[in-house]
């Protein structure tokens, strides 16, 4: 799959952000473009004009190292940004094969994994892939994402709760922020694997269903998405202010690891136990439903 109009957008947005009294030069009074213009950048990236023109109409195929580093110091990329640039620089290479990655269909954890998961009882615990499925969960995980879970007909996946689904917006009392952190992760799965049928299945739904999402898409920004706190509404317990560690799994490459927390003695532990114990009782009633069920079967 062709990705140059990945590239040239990504490099056009990042170049139309930064402002030439940034980075040292006078603003003067006749720019025409938002930003630098290309000559500048390849001024301060330390090639020639003709040679970024060719990289940023998306001829990166090839790209060395060291002209990636030169045009990200140039363009002020950050860590995710940057990666995301080599990332791009990798999939457009002829001989470039797609990273394995996890899909929502035909995979169940591995037995230890689950017991890893089970293992977290003071929070939710769960892996998901860069596609935002929901792969493997701990049961107070399960009773967080509710909402997400009871979707109708399709696998839980976070990106189309958040923007297909009303009750995100009471879930994410900060939707906007949640929405961006959504978009920029699919962004940067998308770099790293631009042939991801699955993914750009995603991309072409959102786009296609919500306007705000083609909104954030078009902006190109990526970040990495590894730890931090954020603020959550949850139906049944309320409102919960939950710290967040993501970790990349080595033993399966692409999906993340990630378990959430509350500050001990605060308000918000205290609503993470009531929900632990409003998941036990869900339970305990569902194993009673299907035992029924059996019995009538009989």
């Amino acid at each position: 799959m062709d990705n140059r109009a990945d590239v040239r957008e990504f490099l056009t947005s990042r170049r139309a952000k930064i402002s030439p009294e940034a980075v040292g030069l006078p603003a003067g009074s006749n720019r025409r473009v938002a930003g630098l213009r290309r000559s500048e950048v390849a001024t301060l990236a330390g090639v020639s004009v003709e040679y970024y023109t060719r990289l940023e109409r998306g001829a990166i195929s090839g790209a060395s190292p060291e002209i990636l580093d030169a045009i990200s110091r140039a363009l002020n990329l950050d860590d995710a940004e940057r990666a995301h640039l080599f990332d791009l620089a990798h999939a457009a290479s002829p001989v470039a094969r797609p990273p394995k990655r996890r899909s929502a269909k035909g995979w169940t954890p591995h037995t230890s994994l689950q017991w890893a998961l089970d293992a977290v009882t003071a929070g939710p615990a769960f892996v998901r892939n860069g596609r935002m499925d929901l792969l493997a969960v701990n049961a107070l995980a399960q009773a967080f994402y509710k909402d997400v879970y009871d979707m109708p007909g399709q696998p839980p996946n976070l990106a189309r709760f958040t923007f297909l689904d009303e009750r995100a917006h009471d879930f994410h009392p900060d939707w906007d922020a949640a929405a961006e952190v959504v978009v920029s992760i699919l962004r940067t799965e998308a770099g790293r694997d631009p042939h991801n049928k699955e993914l750009h299945d995603l991309v072409g739904e959102l786009s296609t269903r919500s306007q705000e999402f083609r909104r954030l898409w078009s902006s190109h920004n990526v970040r990495h998405h590894g730890a931090g706190a954020k603020v959550f509404r949850h139906p049944i317990v309320g409102e919960m202010t939950i710290a967040y560690e993501g970790l990349e799994m080595a033993a399966e490459p692409g999906l993340t690891l990630t378990i959430y927390s509350t500050e001990p003695g605060s308000p918000s532990e205290e609503a993470m136990r009531l929900l632990a114990s409003w998941a036990a009782t869900e339970l305990v009633q569902d194993a009673g439903k299907q035992h029924s069920g059996k019995q009538h079967a009989g």
